[in-house]
């Protein structure tokens, strides 16, 4: 009985060949179909990342002010919740989220523009300090021009400058001002009706999906999401105002003037990583040049703040925020570029929020085996065995046996 019963179970094999099995031909061929979907699905999503930023960028005043409002319902619904919980009806907590928000931009703004504004009077005198201070050290390595110019001479090449004239500053301001003023307000209309329907939104994810399992999903997905920007904003905000204070008294200490506004400045641009501290550190060298005899002393506000930026980037931050928000830098750095190159300044002051929520979201969905892809591994771990197959199917095929 056992003869005829292995006799049996060869009978997928035909007699005298190598071909596998049937079970192993149909997970070879699920293996391979998926691979061919997930190289579609690649291409779609590489396609879709160089073209996003054209439609971006072209509806701007659609898109930025869409996905400025959900930043804003992501980081501004915790504070309207914790305000519903002592009985403030969902409407008003709402309008109060985006209030305090309004009041804090507003407050900031202020510490930078009044004192920039008393300034504006002395940047052409400041500008002219600049402009003979590096005079002085194109001066002492002059002997360098010379040789360029003895250069040129000898190889009888002249050179020429073409100056192309650009709209002034005023018309730049004066043509960027209705529009900027269109999309702050749908901006702030938007994230006031999405805070207010958080509730029902919620709900609809939670209540109307097929399964139980994919109710909890949504609802692991919404809190992780809002937790973690939330959190990270907030976290960051009280970073920076902790910087932006010390760099105040710093420079009031080294009689800078408008310290406030340096402080300011400080802690809305230490919200750009990377760019932020270097375009403080190129707004100070370039004030305190201005403004004192020598370049040495001028540098030194600068010198102070790039310390402080050190000890703050690299012991403060990292021990304070721990290991849910470490990010890559090359990955932020990307965003930045990224979204600056879609909608300049206000894409990267989105850029980190949004990489947060990318984050996010992929760390529920699955993030994607780029890598490993290119050698043969799944693009996303789990679903390699496909149609029906598990990871234990495809090391031990079963054998089809006729009952």
């Amino acid at each position: 009985m056992d003869d005829g019963k292995r006799v049996i179970e060869q009978t997928d094999q035909r007699p005298g060949s190598d071909a596998p099995p049937r079970t192993n031909l149909r997970a070879t061929f699920a293996a391979q179909e998926l691979r061919l979907i997930s190289a579609l699905v690649l291409l779609l999503g590489i396609g879709l990342f160089l073209a996003i930023p054209f439609v971006l960028s072209i509806g701007s005043v659609v898109f930025l002010p869409l996905v400025s409002a959900i930043i804003l319902t992501i980081i501004l619904s915790p504070l309207a919740d914790r305000l519903a919980e002592f009985g403030i009806p969902n409407v008003l907590a709402s309008l109060t989220a985006i209030l305090v928000f309004l009041g804090i931009v507003i407050l900031a703004l202020a510490l930078i523009l009044q004192p920039a504004v008393a300034l504006i009077d002395r940047a052409p005198a400041m500008i002219d300090q600049v402009g003979q201070r590096f005079m002085e050290v194109r001066e002492r390595f002059g002997w360098i021009g010379q040789i360029n110019d003895k250069l040129n001479e000898l190889m009888g090449e002249t050179s020429q400058q073409v100056v192309l004239e650009n709209p002034s500053l005023l018309e730049e301001l004066a043509f960027a001002t209705p529009s900027a003023l269109l999309e702050v307000l749908l901006a702030f209309l938007m994230a006031f009706f999405m805070i207010e329907a958080r509730v029902r939104l919620r709900q609809h994810l939670l209540f109307d999906r097929a399964s139980l399992s994919s109710s909890v999903k949504a609802a692991r997905v919404i809190r992780e999401v809002q937790d973690r920007v939330a959190a990270y904003i907030l976290t960051v905000g009280w970073i920076n105002a902790g910087v932006g204070v010390i760099v105040a008294l710093g420079a009031w200490a080294m009689d800078v003037e408008a310290p406030v506004m340096w402080g300011g400045l400080a802690m809305i641009l230490n919200f750009l990583p990377y760019v932020g501290p270097l375009a403080m550190v190129l707004l100070l060298s370039l004030f305190g040049i201005g403004t004192s005899e020598t370049i040495l002393l001028g540098l030194i506000p600068a010198i102070a703040y790039l310390a402080l930026h050190t000890v703050e980037a690299n012991f403060v931050t990292p021990s304070i925020l721990g290991a849910r928000f470490t990010m890559n830098p090359v990955m932020i750095l990307i965003a930045l570029s990224y979204f600056s190159w879609i909608w300049g300044f206000f894409g990267a002051l989105l850029s980190v929020p949004i990489l947060l929520t990318l984050t996010a979201l992929f760390d529920h969905v699955g993030r994607p085996n780029l890598v490993g892809f290119v050698f043969g591994e799944p693009l996303f771990a789990g679903n390699v065995f496909a149609l029906g197959y598990s990871s234990d199917e495809q090391d031990s095929p079963p054998v089809d046996t006729p009952q």
